[in-house]
C-alpha cells in the first residue's frame, strides 16, 4: 500500500466528511442497479454515508423487474397502464426487493465493511398519491402520481438515526394502492425534503462533451437539450429529467453516478474532481464574497500558483487584511477558487484568480470563468468601466475570457509606479459592461 497517496487522499476528503455530515441525501438505485454485481458494494457504501451522519432516503425501482414477470404490460408512452391484478404483482414484487434490501442493510459479518454497522430500515405509508387518470384516451387505472410526501414523519426518522427506505407505490385516502414511477418518485421526495442533494445510480457514468470528454458538472437548462440523444436510454433520460427537475426545485445538487463503477458514490461525493455527472444551477450561483473563515482555504488554493511564480506571494496578514476585496467559489461547502478586485478610480485591477488544482479544466463547472464573471457585474455595481490583470503565465487564458493585451502605459499612475519590471508581466484590460 502507497501509505503516503492514502494519507493524502484521506485528508483531502476530510472536508467534504464535514460538509456531508448532517445533511439529507435522496438516493434512486433503479431496477437495472438491483439486479447487478455490486448490489452489496453499493449497499457497503451508503452504509458508510450513514456512519459517517448522512441522513438517507432510499428509493428503489422495479421496472425491470416488473417487464420480466409482466411480459404484456400494456404502455402509453413510457408510463405502464395498471389494472387491479398487475398492482398486486407490482406489491408482491415490491415487497421482495424491500426485503433484499433489508437484509443486505442488515448485514453484520465480521468479513463484511458492515461488521458492528446497525442501522435500521425504515418505511411506511409516506407518499399520498393520486391516479394519473387518462392519457391519450387509456385510463390508467392504478398508475399513479405524487400527491403529497409526508416530510414530518421521515424527519423523525432520519433524526432517530433510522435509514428511510421507499419502494415506488403511494396510498390514497381512501386506502388504494397506486404504482409510482421511481424516478418521479424520488425527485418529489427530495423537492419535498428540502434535500441536499439527489442521487441516481445509473448505467451510464456520465455525460460526455462533443470531444467524448466527461462533463463533470452541467444546468438543468443544458441538461434538458441532452435528453433526446439517440445514446441515452430511456432509463437514464428519466433520472436526469428526475435530477434536472429536483435541481430547479431547490434541491441543492444532483449526481449521476455509475451502479456498474465500484466505488462510484464515495467518489463522486469525497472527492474534488469526483467521477460522475453533477447538476446544479450556474456555479456563479455559488460565487460570493469571501470573509476571514476563507482565508485558510484561500491560502491552500493559491500556494501551488505561488510557488510556481504565477502569482506574487501574499503573506496570511495579508491577506486578512484584505479579504474585503476577494470573491471565493463555492462547491459543495468546499471553497475551490477564489478572485479579488482592487479598485483604482474608474478601473479595477483583477487579481488572485486561482482555482482548486482538482477542480480546473473541468467541463461544465468553468470555476475560473465563474469567478471572473461575479468580479465583472461587482465592478459594474460599483461603477468600474474597466478591468485590467498582470499575468506572467495566463494570458491566453484571459484572452479568451475577453481581455485584450495593453501596455504598462496604459495602467493607472498608481499601478503603474508599481510595476514590478522583474517579472514583465502582460497588461489585459476589458470593458465592464454597465448594469
Amino acid at each position: 500500500m502507497d501509505t503516503h497517496a492514502y494519507a493524502r487522499w484521506f485528508r483531502d476528503s476530510t472536508p467534504y466528511i464535514s460538509a456531508h455530515r448532517r445533511k439529507t441525501f435522496v438516493v434512486l438505485i433503479g431496477a437495472d442497479a438491483l439486479t447487478g454485481a455490486d448490489l452489496t458494494s453499493i449497499v457497503h457504501d451508503l452504509a458508510l454515508l450513514h456512519t459517517l451522519g448522512v441522513r438517507l432516503v432510499l428509493v428503489h425501482g422495479c421496472r425491470e423487474q416488473l417487464d420480466e414477470e409482466l411480459p404484456d404490460a400494456t404502455f402509453v408512452g413510457d408510463r405502464r397502464v395498471t389494472d387491479e391484478s398487475t398492482m398486486r404483482r407490482i406489491t408482491h414484487i415490491n415487497g421482495r426487493i424491500r426485503s433484499q434490501l433489508e437484509a443486505l442493510f442488515s448485514m453484520g459479518l465480521p468479513s463484511t465493511p458492515m461488521h458492528n454497522t446497525d442501522i435500521t430500515v425504515v418505511g411506511g405509508n409516506f407518499v399520498t398519491a393520486r391516479p394519473v387518470g387518462v392519457i391519450d384516451g387509456v385510463d390508467h387505472l392504478f398508475t399513479g402520481r405524487v400527491r403529497k410526501v409526508r416530510t414530518a414523519p421521515i424527519h423523525a426518522a432520519l433524526e432517530h438515526g433510522a435509514l428511510v427506505l421507499l419502494s415506488p407505490m403511494g396510498y390514497s385516502p381512501s386506502g388504494q394502492v397506486f404504482n409510482l414511477t421511481a424516478s418521479e418518485l424520488a425527485a418529489d421526495v427530495a423537492i419535498a425534503l428540502k434535500a441536499d442533494k439527489l442521487i441516481a445510480f445509473d448505467v451510464l457514468p456520465h455525460l460526455k462533451d462533443a470531444d467524448g470528454r466527461r462533463v463533470s458538472g452541467i444546468n438543468p437548462g443544458e441538461l434538458d437539450t441532452r435528453l433526446d440523444d439517440p445514446s441515452i436510454g430511456d432509463n437514464t433520460a428519466n433520472h436526469l429529467r428526475a435530477l434536472g427537475r429536483a435541481v430547479r426545485s431547490g434541491v441543492a445538487r444532483g449526481h449521476l453516478v455509475s451502479y456498474l463503477d465500484d466505488g462510484a458514490l464515495l467518489a463522486e461525493l469525497f472527492t474534488a474532481a469526483g467521477v460522475g455527472t453533477q447538476v446544479s444551477e450556474k456555479l456563479h450561483g455559488m460565487v460570493r464574497r469571501a470573509n476571514v473563515t476563507d482565508v485558510a482555504a484561500i491560502v491552500d488554493i493559491i500556494r501551488p500558483m505561488e510557488e510556481s511564480g504565477a502569482l506574487v506571494r501574499r503573506s496570511r496578514d495579508r491577506l486578512e487584511a484584505e479579504i474585503d476585496h476577494f470573491l471565493v467559489a463555492e462547491v459543495d461547502g468546499i471553497v475551490v477558487g477564489t478572485c479579488a478586485l482592487f479598485p483604482h478610480d474608474k478601473a479595477a485591477e483583477l487579481s488572485c484568480v486561482a482555482v482548486r488544482e482538482s477542480f480546473q479544466n473541468q467541463p461544465g463547472l468553468r470555476v475560473g470563468t465563474h469567478l471572473v464573471e461575479a468580479a465583472e457585474r461587482l465592478a459594474a455595481e460599483s461603477g468600474i468601466t474597466r478591468l485590467f490583470v498582470l499575468t506572467t503565465q495566463a494570458h491566453h487564458w484571459f484572452e479568451r475570457a475577453g481581455f485584450t493585451l495593453a501596455t504598462v502605459d496604459d495602467l493607472p499612475m498608481e499601478k503603474k509606479q508599481l510595476y514590478n519590471l522583474q517579472r514583465q508581466s502582460k497588461v489585459l484590460f476589458k470593458t465592464v459592461e454597465s448594469v
